[in-house]
């Protein structure tokens, strides 16, 4: 079974074969393969040796020069003994690059202290324009690594990216994606899984109430997760027809305003307080028994949340847009419809 060095080689490769920009620059380090593409391509294959510090700066070099340079070699020597060249050479210069490691944190436990590499993500979020990508599956790298070959220097701030292989594994693949991902639902709290921690994450004895996302690996707010949590709850409570539960997001002075109460109700269209927000609720769940909510996306704001999701008994797009108290109850609704 393929694992994850072997897949981002034999995509690298492929990169070599369809883009003349693209380099690989290595330090000894998976080497052999890389034998059939050095072959074909030996002014773009280049291995600099046992010199980790000048392979990083070869590589920004080669940036500077307009190429898309992949350097690639084990994670502490990539990171930790290179990181002045990382910090100076791509960092500071401005110079893009995919920085593939191998190894992760203790792949090498056995290897000793030189091996392992448990800092190296805090120090890549320590250079400005950098993201972290770390798969949890050999079938997500190649995807990954294309995408980030393809976006060097469009992303914000910059457009590197550190790609961070492991020899884990999570069983299956999952689909690739920039935001996070609810795996299992709860209400209480979240645990984030990035990578092939996803799996041990999920076969842990469960807790109650508590549900799993995993999500691409930087910085991110504690607010994408309390959002993605709420959504995933406000969602489920509408599926389950449960008024109660449905209630119990809301403020008793809640405010929801929408182009179906401007139709259904005489005023204006809004619709004030929880005891008119039941009546309100109730009317639509009583003339729809097969409601159901498909959740298509989460977006989070300072105060807001916007839930996009498909109603399936009009078939039509809903994106509602709530302000979120301190307490994490709705405090105001706007509803906005496609059709």
């Amino acid at each position: 079974m393929t694992d994850m060095r072997t897949a981002f080689a034999a995509e690298a490769s492929e990169l070599l074969d369809e883009d003349p920009l693209t380099a690989i620059v290595l330090a000894e380090i998976s080497a052999d393969l890389f034998a059939k593409a050095a072959a074909r391509h030996p002014d773009r294959v280049l291995n600099v040796g046992i010199r980790e510090q000048l392979m990083v700066s070869v590589g920004g070099g080669l940036a500077l020069a307009g190429l898309r340079p992949i350097v690639h070699t084990y994670a502490p020597f990539l990171v930790e003994r290179a990181f002045e060249q990382v910090k100076l050479d791509l960092g500071h210069q401005g110079g893009h690059a995919v920085l593939v490691s191998i190894g992760a944190s203790y792949d090498a436990a056995r290897a000793g202290r030189t091996h392992q590499a448990p800092e190296d993500v805090a120090l890549i979020d320590s250079v400005p324009g950098f993201s972290v990508i770390v798969p949890g599956h050999p079938a997500e790298v190649r995807g990954l690594l294309r995408e980030a070959v393809n976006g060097l220097g469009s992303g914000p701030g910059g457009g590197s990216a550190y790609l961070r292989l492991s020899a884990e594994r999570n069983r299956e693949a999952r689909p690739l994606s920039a935001s996070l991902q609810m795996v299992r639902p709860g209400r209480r709290a979240v645990v984030v899984a990035v990578g092939p921690m996803l799996d041990p994450v999920l076969d842990a004895p469960p807790a109650a109430g508590l549900g799993q996302a995993r999500i691409p690996f930087g910085p991110f707010l504690a607010l994408a997760c309390l959002e993605l949590i709420f959504a995933h709850d406000w969602i489920d409570a509408w599926n389950a027809h449960d008024l109660e539960r449905i209630l119990s997001h809301y403020e008793d002075e809640a405010l929801l305003t929408s182009p179906v109460a401007l139709k259904l109700l005489n005023g204006d269209g809004t619709v004030r307080g929880k005891a008119a927000l039941r009546a309100y609720f109730l009317r639509g769940l009583e003339a729809y028994p097969n409601l159901r909510f498909d959740l298509v996306d989460t977006l989070w704001g300072t105060e807001t949340i916007v839930v996009f999701y498909i109603n399936n008994v009009r078939g039509n797009k809903t994106a509602e847009v709530m302000q979120i108290s301190p307490e994490g109850m709705i405090r105001r609704v706007w509803a906005n419809y496609d059709q």
